[in-house]
């Protein structure tokens, strides 16, 4: 009786772990997800494949759009350039052709005298200028044929610019009889510039610009 009372009292021992059984795995820390550790990596890496692709974005738009604006004002440049490196020659003395003439319809009165012409070309407008001496009916006749009159011609005026007068050295000086008009057509057909020095009426010194924008 006595032995059978010991044995109950023995309390119960778990039976020894297995020696082939793992551990089980560490619960991460209370409040805090799993793999929060690689989020600064992976963000990392995020903003910097942002950057790059901003970078790309910028370099293929903002390159040709630089080539082009420097090809642009090269261009320009170049123009105004060979503008003012032909204009020391002056004017030439000499019938411009007869194809400049019809294409900057600048006709000259059969007779003329002292005539002489300068044709300046850039990427924007072409000119041509052009003087000579006349009598009072070439005069007529060569307003008429430019598709004016005397009477279009405006007493005291000096419709040539002077920037176009500075190019080939022409001085409109105040003490002589000036008049002027300017005969506009729209594009192709150029605009011209006549100006007419009528101190001597009997052989009028006329001044012409032809302006042509291709």
């Amino acid at each position: 009786m006595t032995a059978s009372r010991q044995r109950a009292t023995v309390p119960h021992q778990a039976s020894p772990a297995s020696p082939t059984s793992s551990p089980a795995p560490a619960a991460a820390p209370a409040g805090r997800p799993p793999g929060e550790g690689r989020l600064p990596e992976e963000r990392r890496h995020m903003l910097r494949r942002r950057f790059l692709t901003l970078l790309t974005i910028v370099l293929l738009i903002g390159i040709p759009a630089g080539y082009l604006v420097i090809s642009a004002d090269q261009s320009r440049d170049s123009g105004i350039d060979k503008e003012r490196e032909s204009s020391p020659v002056g004017l030439q003395e000499n019938r411009p052709s007869q194809m400049k003439r019809r294409v900057f319809e600048v006709p000259i009165p059969s007779g003329a005298w002292n005539v002489a012409y300068y044709e300046t070309s850039n990427w924007k407008t072409s000119r041509l200028y052009v003087q000579f001496t006349t009598t009072a009916g070439g005069l007529d006749a060569y307003l008429a044929d430019s598709g004016g009159s005397r009477a279009a011609l405006k007493s005291g005026e000096v419709s040539v610019s002077g920037r176009d007068a500075d190019i080939v050295g022409w001085n409109f000086v105040p003490s002589h009889r000036w008049a002027g008009a300017t005969v506009a057509h729209e594009p192709p057909r150029p605009t011209r510039d006549i100006t007419v020095d009528l101190t001597d009426p009997a052989f009028p010194r006329v001044y012409v610009v032809s302006t042509t924008s291709p």
